[in-house]
């Protein structure tokens, strides 16, 4: 079929107006776009039932065992009466079918089944089966007229699909919603639903066809029919995610353009040889080599690094950043928070100290005529590094020559602040994308597929594993005495309190408690203590890090504040209170901001006594392991992936059917399927890829595709 004539069908009956199909009309249409985002019939037929219940049998009384959930039979009333008195009152009918005897119990609605059900009356019975003394009984069950006809049961599983308590207030019901439905099927056929997938895929995974595929997971003849179709319909949302971020990639190598670094020179020579902190990691080096190969070759890079935390991402984005200086280009380092920009503004000007390189820092409360200063001389190239955080997306921040932005980021910065930062440059520079904690395998690959991959998984030399200890709290006296003698060999300690999000007045509350009982553990002039919160102005924060960093303090009590990038490596113990309140990668991050010196460091996690299943798991995994990359694997599997940082935002993951937790086979199936059409055909001009071409391209305003004429 032509592009044309499949766009053309693709558009046709499924993107008419919801209200217009028979039954809806607009008081419905509009509950159901608000509360379902129900608007056109194709947006109906992908509302998926989450369960469905087999009517397919009628089963004789006397087949009726333990085994069977809900079950249908039918059969005539031998006897209806009421029984108990006030709550204790019911209605108990007696059925029988020949085969055996059935009692049905109603303890509500007990006028209307006095109305419906008559003694010697024959029925369709259908309810969730139960055995009372030995006796099948089923309480509440639904009934119907019985007629012969019925007796074979129905051609196909009966849906049920989601409602909302408005939708019920109108009659529509989880199976109300099946009936509109199938009243939209009996207007469909296969001609409706033109294959997006080449017709060689389809028979080699053993598909069924698009229009069958969607009959079968709505109105399934059999649950095997049903897998089949769901299995379908999950390949299809991985392989055109997939496909789009692999096309995207594909151009990206192929047209882009991007700044030359075609030398390595005296800058970061200098620094290797003469200024490294410490020897590099074979793992450093290797992502090295690939931003070297990345940014040699006049294609723009586009590159996230994974690293655990702790393995030297600072120092391969500095080194990146100097071979951008040699090759005459300016470099920006964009940080998530004020106090990480400092941060890495300090560290990084000291590192450069001994070069001529001029580092400048930029951000939200940076004082009016620093900023202007700071703004010309990035103008005019007199600045090579510029650090800060979404400051430097500004329209007011202009560079002479960006060649490199590094994003060390926290939360997923969206294509679109990639893509500002693009703009800043006659030719787009190159990106680096830095995660604070990794990221599971399966996220990586959907939420950021349109990057090049690289992952650092060695520490630097020196580093001691942090001891992680789990405590109650009658355990608490002894944890105060260990922090009492780490700190006698010179060493600070952090005590951190959850941030209760529904709450900010009980996290504030909860923070001020701890810090009184931290205070009577340590009291002045023996001890002294910095307090960091959130209703704390920057002034005062920034105030009482800094006598944290300095090491005027040795004990800093903070709400979750500091969970990134804080660097002091004479900490050596982290104490995380209530920590079954946190997430696992929280907990891993937390723990990075100790063991950063050549001490040993410890991490304590404090629990009340009574831990739910989840919480158990998360303190065991956390005393088990401290490799971030299985932390974030085990973290996706007991959270899912919406509550992942950053993800829920980012709409990357608004996936029907598939979930990238439990359906990792077909995911890594759709990629390589995608990877092989977009290397081979990014443009999909191929007779075979036509059906692809034509789904995305009729799929307006949900993907790039939408430009291409």
């Amino acid at each position: 079929m032509p592009v044309k004539e499949v766009i053309a069908a693709l558009s046709s009956i499924l993107t008419s107006p919801i209200e217009y199909l028979k039954g809806v009309g607009p008081q419905r249409a509009d509950l159901l776009k608000k509360e379902l985002q129900i608007f056109t019939f194709g947006d109906l037929l992908d509302c998926f039932p989450f369960r469905h219940i087999d009517k397919t049998q009628v089963l004789p009384i006397r087949a009726l065992s333990g085994q069977a959930d809900y079950v249908q039979v039918s059969g005539a009333v031998l006897s209806l009466e009421e029984q108990g008195e006030k709550r204790g009152r019911r209605l108990v009918a007696t059925v029988s079918d020949g085969t055996g005897v059935l009692e049905l119990t109603w303890f509500q609605g007990i006028p209307w089944a006095l109305k419906r059900v008559q003694v010697g009356g024959r029925y369709l019975i259908f309810g969730k089966l139960t055995f009372f003394l030995g006796k099948p009984q089923i309480v509440h069950p639904e009934i119907e007229d019985f007629v012969p006809e019925k007796l074979q049961g129905k051609p196909f599983l009966e849906p049920v699909y989601p409602s909302t308590e408005k939708l019920k207030a109108r009659g529509l019901n989880g199976r109300q919603m099946g009936k509109l439905v199938w009243q939209l099927f009996e207007s469909l056929g296969p001609k409706d639903f033109p294959e997006n997938l080449p017709a060689d895929m389809v028979a080699r995974l053993g598909f069924p066809s698009r229009y069958d595929a969607y009959r079968q997971v709505h109105f399934p003849a059999r649950l095997e029919f049903f897998n089949k179709a769901v299995e379908r319909l999950k390949f299809e949302e991985f392989f055109f995610s997939q496909l789009r971020l692999n096309i995207a990639k594909a151009r990206r190598h192929k047209e882009s353009h991007g700044p030359l670094f075609g030398k390595v020179g005296d800058s970061f020579n200098r620094f290797y040889k003469e200024c490294l902190p410490f020897e590099l990691t074979n793992a450093q080096k290797r992502v090295l080599r690939e931003i070297r190969q990345d940014t040699g070759q006049g294609k723009q890079m586009n590159r996230l690094l994974q690293g655990d935390v702790g393995s030297g991402k600072t120092i391969v984005a500095v080194l990146s950043l100097l071979l951008a200086i040699d090759n005459g280009f300016q470099g920006c380092l964009m940080a998530p928070t004020e106090i990480l920009a400092q941060q890495h503004y300090e560290g990084i000007s000291a590192l450069l100290a001994p070069l001529d390189i001029k580092v400048a820092l930029l951000t939200g409360s940076t004082k009016a005529a620093a900023k202007r200063a700071a703004l010309r001389r990035l103008a005019e190239g007199d600045i090579h590094i510029v650090i800060g955080t979404h400051a430097l997306i500004e329209d007011t921040v202009q560079f002479q020559r960006l060649g490199l932005a590094v994003i060390d980021e926290q939360h997923r910065f969206g294509v679109a602040q990639r893509a500002s930062l693009w703009k800043k440059a006659s030719i787009p520079p190159h990106i680096l994308v830095m995660t604070a904690t990794p990221i599971p395998r399966t996220l990586a690959m959907t939420a950021y597929g349109d990057l090049d991959y690289s992952v650092m998984d060695e520490l630097p030399p020196g580093r001691q594993p942090i001891v992680t200890v789990h405590r109650h709290e009658s355990g608490r006296p002894k944890v105060m005495d260990f922090i009492k003698s780490e700190i006698a060999k010179g060493r600070q300690a952090y005590i951190i309190f959850p941030l209760i999000e529904e709450s900010e007045k009980l996290a504030y509350e909860d923070l001020m408690k701890g810090y009184e009982n931290v205070k009577a553990y340590f009291p002045e002039p023996a001890y002294w203590i910095s307090m960091v919160h959130g209703r704390q102005t920057t002034e005062v924060k920034e105030t009482n890090m800094q006598r944290f960093v300095k090491g005027d303090t040795q004990i800093m009590v903070s709400t979750t504040v500091i969970e990134v990038g804080v660097n002091v490596p004479n900490a050596s113990v982290m104490v995380i209170e209530s920590s079954e309140k946190f997430g696992l990668s929280q907990l891993h991050q937390l723990r990075g901001r100790v063991g950063r010196g050549s001490e040993q460091s410890y991490c304590i996690l404090m629990t009340g006594g009574q831990l739910g299943q989840e919480a158990r798991e998360r303190v065991r995994i956390m005393t088990a392991t401290q490799n971030g990359f299985e932390i974030a694997e085990k973290d996706l599997e007991l959270r899912g992936p919406g509550d992942i940082e950053g993800t829920r935002q980012s709409g990357v993951l608004n996936f029907r059917l598939a979930s990238i937790v439990q359906d990792k086979q077909w995911l890594d199936l759709a990629k390589g399927e995608a990877v092989r059409i977009a290397d081979a055909d990014p443009e999909l001009l191929l007779d075979d890829h036509r059906p692809i071409r034509a789904f995305l391209l009729s799929q307006k305003g949900k993907t790039a595709w939408s430009k291409i004429s």
